[in-house]
Parts: C-alpha cells; sequence; structure tokens
C-alpha cells in the first residue's frame, strides 16, 4: 500500500503543477485587453453585416445606435444638472412677456432640462445625424465634409423641433440652429481630417526607404534620417557609416550589397 502510495505522489505533483500553469496563463491574460479586442471584432463583424444591407437597414440601425448613445449621454448630462438641483433654476416667464423674451425662455429651458428632457434632445439630435449621414454617405459614396455639414443642419433642425426653441417662429429657428450646427460640424471634421491625415514622405530619403523596404529592413528608417543619409549618400556609403548609425552587421551587409548591384543607386547624385 505505501509502494502505491509513493507511486501516486508524482501524478498528483504534475496535475497540481498544470492546472497551476493553467491558472497562471489565464491569470496573465489582461481583462480589458480582451474585452476590447472582443468589443472591436464585433464592430466589424457589425459593419461588415451593414454594409451588405440595404440602405434603409443600414440608415434604421444607424440611427437606432444613435438614440441610444444620445439618450445615455443626454440622460447623464440632465442627471449631473437637474433642474431642481441648480442653484439658480431657469425662472418662469412673466405674464405677457413679448414674442422674444419667450423664445429666449424656451432656449434655456431647453439646454437646461431635467433627464428626461436632456436625453430625448441628444436622442433626436445624434440619431438623426447618424442616420443621415448613413444615408448621404449610401448615396453618394463617399464621406467628405458637405456631407457631414448636411447631416449636422438635419440633426440640429429637429434638435430645434423638439427641444421647443423655435417659439414663436419654429420654421425660422429651425434653419437658423441647422446652419449652426452645419457651420460647427463642418469646421470640425475639416480639422479632424487635417489631423489625421499621415505626414507627407520626405522626399530627401524616398530611394533609401524603398530599399530597405525591398529588403525588408524598414524599421531602420529612422537610423538614415538621423545620420543624415539621405538618397546623395546612397552611393557612397559604406559599412563604416552604417556602423555609425547603429546598424547591425547582416543589416549593413545586405544594404551595401543591394546598392553594389543595382544601377539607379549607383547613379544617384
Amino acid at each position: 500500500m505505501e509502494g502505491m502510495g509513493q507511486k501516486r505522489r508524482p501524478l498528483v505533483v504534475m496535475a497540481s503543477s498544470s492546472s497551476t500553469a493553467a491558472a497562471a496563463a489565464r491569470g496573465g491574460a489582461n481583462p480589458l485587453a480582451e474585452l476590447s479586442d472582443r468589443f472591436k471584432s464585433m464592430e466589424a463583424g457589425l459593419r461588415a453585416w451593414l454594409a451588405k444591407q440595404p440602405t434603409h437597414v443600414e440608415a434604421a440601425v444607424a440611427t437606432a445606435v444613435g438614440v441610444v448613445q444620445g439618450g445615455a449621454l443626454g440622460g447623464l448630462m440632465g442627471t449631473l444638472t437637474p433642474d431642481g438641483a441648480a442653484p439658480f433654476p431657469v425662472p418662469q416667464p412673466p405674464p405677457g412677456a413679448d414674442s422674444s423674451a419667450m423664445a429666449s425662455f424656451k432656449q434655456a429651458q431647453a439646454l437646461a432640462g431635467g433627464p428626461l428632457v436632456q436625453a430625448r434632445n441628444f436622442a433626436v439630435m445624434t440619431g438623426a445625424n447618424a442616420g443621415i449621414s448613413c444615408v448621404i454617405r449610401r448615396i453618394r459614396g463617399v464621406e467628405d465634409v458637405q456631407g457631414s455639414m448636411a447631416a449636422a443642419f438635419g440633426s440640429g433642425a429637429l434638435f430645434s423641433i423638439v427641444s421647443g426653441m423655435g417659439t414663436p417662429n419654429p420654421v425660422a429657428n429651425a434653419i437658423t440652429t441647422g446652419v449652426a450646427f452645419a457651420v460647427f460640424q463642418g469646421g470640425f471634421f475639416m480639422i479632424g481630417q487635417k489631423f489625421s491625415q499621415p505626414p507627407s514622405e520626405d522626399i530627401y530619403y524616398s530611394r533609401g526607404r524603398n530599399m530597405l523596404k525591398k529588403l525588408g529592413l524598414q524599421n531602420y528608417e529612422n537610423n538614415f534620417k538621423k545620420g543624415l543619409l539621405t538618397d546623395q549618400t546612397l552611393p557612397l556609403l559604406n559599412d563604416s557609416a552604417l556602423r555609425d548609425v547603429k546598424i547591425p552587421p547582416g543589416p549593413r551587409l545586405l544594404i551595401l550589397d543591394h546598392i553594389q548591384r543595382d544601377p539607379e543607386l549607383m547613379r544617384s547624385n
């Protein structure tokens, strides 16, 4: 019996070590990273599915998502600054107030409403913007500043009507609000497009960049720039110059051999 117990002990140890390793492997994973990856894959799958659907289906889904997002944002803003808890609540208009005073009151009431009011206003605004943007993108086949401004105009006009900011001239106020939304949206779109554009390639390193890409050594492009090894210096490169910019021996040999075999690089000046 004792011999049998001694034989079983290694099995218990092996099982314990393997389970510990599996637990460590599970514990080592980042749950936030896994959740982010799953969300990104689900989003990519949804976009791929929507791209195959008719325009009205994609527009309906985009509008619904925008309504949910806007409603949540508006409800949160209304909860943080509700009318009842505001230090300076919106006063009631005096009896017999003129049209301009009533319009100002309606605007203040729309922007300082409670959670339900803010949720409704933002849901209409973001939902309309998402739906109109989707339809315009499907029809025109491109997402540009004109389409963005058109969607912003529609969402601003609907926001003005739903929130009651248009009293006593709802049509004129809806147009004015829509134009204001379109101008702001167009400005933000152009600013974002400008900053999202990739930096222009440096023309002084174009030949060297292409050479490194062909050799699979594009990671050393910054080494060339730090050492000012422009295209004009390519015919003059030697092992010492490449070593000075901290390029390892193997890549140095590949670069020098490629330059000697390429007549275009040898003729560059």
